[in-house]
């Protein structure tokens, strides 16, 4: 008995020293919180779905069926920026086991289509390898035969069958999605590694009638807000740039509040009662700060078209831009194009109802022509046709030259465009180079899902006069398809230029590489504890030393 009692003495002594000298507790977190500013213009009706959120929550009943759906999500893309601002471009995955595609992101257009590894003159593209995927479905028509489909560029064509498959992007995911199969593609309409085109603008512009991915996810309620929204990266007056590199963020289901400051300025769509194109209505135009004259009513329908590189528009209200610039001319060699001397900073402002949004010298200067000649970045779409009576086609097609300079958000409903002047993380509203994306879109105001792009630089072309490997170009239609399995259009500019020549490659598939997006954390020490463990085996060692 006193042997057992002597074997516990050690244990008493460690009880003993832990309760004088206790394991180090840090101190609690402080977190600061602030009140979120509260638009005095917001709807009332917003309060009304967040109490049916917190009855879903708690599994009372809603009020509102369609908030029923699980709560959406929004997501940041990075984007590419293709042959300085020539193209962006992000990426699509295809099929199972998933296929990695690099497309145009183009709300001028709403259909997606990437080419078959059979595609004819297909080039370098890199194709959708069809017998690698086992959920592709083709969709036959009432005959039981495949529907083809031909899609018209100014530039090209393509024609393919209609397909199904899998299609995902940062997580969002469609299953099934109708799209174009491409086997036919003319020369040149594509550049460098990029597959196809992913349309973001409305169903009813669909030459193949296939709900665009981005209207499906809102159907779905895959979306928090029924919005995407873009920051397009500037890089036109980089020097020796590469051919690829980061070009932006766009944001599916929401906004990103680290890209844009102030408020957002939402136009209705001029189209909103049965959509087609993002068309607002231009209503003012400035030159070096003074007001020019333009087209008014039908004749200034504007589509806002990530899908073109430059800003194009009626043949008078060109003139009358340049007019205003001394010493500009038009170029004898581009027709529709004009030139001005490239001391001179142009200073361009447009405006669709509300604020006028400058353009930035840089993007309105697309380089020399000659020794003291610079090219300009609004071109004269119409080549003089009458746009007097309308037509409910657009007039003027307002591209990236103009898109850099803001943070535009694509909202389907309401339907509008709305614009914010661009946060200075995001470049601001000057030329500055912006920052990289890692700094940008790990921001806690939006949940980022990016993927690693291998950039394997090719020889430039020269364009205008400026070393880039990509022509400007458009893929925006002028006019909306008059059947359903076919859309005409003149394309002032190619949808995308490029040599387009070479074998086809021999790889079918993308690589998925994804970048896992970790989060570091403190963690409190635990050299207490292991000292409290050491402490407790020599006891009960020297314990069973003793009872032995």
């Amino acid at each position: 008995m006193t042997s057992i009692s002597y074997a516990l003495l050690p244990l008493l002594a460690l009880v003993t020293s832990v309760v004088a000298n206790p394991l180090f507790v840090p101190p609690p977190l402080h977190v600061s919180l602030s009140r979120r500013a509260v638009n005095e213009h917001a709807s009332v009706e917003r309060f009304a779905a967040h109490a049916d959120r917190l009855r879903a929550k708690y599994g009372w009943p809603i009020s509102n069926a369609t908030l029923s759906k699980r709560q959406g999500k929004v997501v940041g893309v990075d984007v590419i920026d293709q042959g300085q601002d020539s193209s962006y471009i992000g990426t699509v995955q295809i099929g199972t086991p998933a296929q990695t595609f690099k497309v145009v992101l183009d709300t001028g257009s709403s259909d997606l289509w990437v080419p078959a590894t059979n595609c004819f003159s297909c080039g370098q593209t890199p194709p959708f390898d069809t017998s690698s995927s086992s959920s592709i479905q083709q969709i036959n028509g009432a005959n039981g035969n495949a529907q083809t489909v031909r899609i018209r560029y100014g530039s090209g064509q393509v024609a393919g069958i209609l397909v199904s498959d899998t299609v995902s992007m940062a997580g969002f995911n469609i299953n099934p999605q109708n799209f174009l199969l491409v086997q036919q593609m003319s020369d040149g309409l594509l550049s460098g590694d990029v597959s196809g085109i992913m349309g973001l603008a409305f169903k009813a512009l669909a030459s193949t009638n296939a709900v665009p991915f981005w209207e499906a996810l809102i159907n779905n309620g895959e979306f928090s807000s029924p919005e995407i929204a873009f920051w397009l990266a500037r890089h036109i007056d980089d020097r020796n740039p590469p051919d690829e590199q980061s070009g932006g963020v766009l944001t599916l289901g929401g906004t990103n509040s680290t890209l844009f400051t102030g408020d957002i300025e939402f136009i209705p769509l001029s189209n909103a009662a049965a959509p087609t194109f993002w068309m607002l209505t231009m209503t003012g135009a400035t030159v070096q700060g003074k007001s020019v004259s333009i087209p008014s009513g039908d004749a200034a329908l504007s589509a806002i078209d990530t899908g073109t590189t430059l800003i194009g528009g009626p043949t008078s209200a060109v003139t009358a831009i340049y007019n205003a610039i001394p010493g500009a001319i038009p170029v004898p060699s581009m027709q529709g194009f004009w030139q001005f001397p490239c001391s001179t900073d142009v200073q361009v402002s447009f405006a669709f109802g509300g604020k006028s949004w400058p353009v930035s010298a840089a993007d309105m200067n697309l380089g020399p022509i000659s020794s003291t000649m610079c090219v300009g970045g609004v071109f004269d779409l119409t080549q003089g046709s009458d746009v007097s009576g309308g037509g409910g086609n657009p007039t003027w097609v307002v591209g990236d030259t103009f898109l850099k300079n803001v943070y535009s958000v694509f909202r389907a409903n309401p339907p509008a465009v709305g614009f914010a002047e661009l946060s200075n993380a995001a470049g601001g509203s000057s030329a500055q180079p912006p920052l990289s994306i890692s700094s940008v879109v790990t921001s806690s105001a939006v949940s980022v899902s990016s993927s690693a792009v291998s950039v394997d630089p090719t020889p430039f072309s020269t364009a205008t006069g400026r070393t880039s490997a990509s022509s400007p170009r458009t893929g925006t239609p002028t006019s909306i398809p008059g059947a359903p399995t076919i859309t005409v259009g003149i394309d002032p500019l190619p949808s995308g230029s490029g040599t387009g020549s070479g074998t086809v490659s021999s790889s079918g598939t993308g690589t998925a590489q994804q970048n896992a997006a970790l989060t570091a954390f403190s963690a409190p020490s635990i050299a207490p504890l292991i000292a409290v463990a050491i402490s407790i085996l020599t006891a009960v060692a020297s314990s069973a030393a003793l009872l032995a």
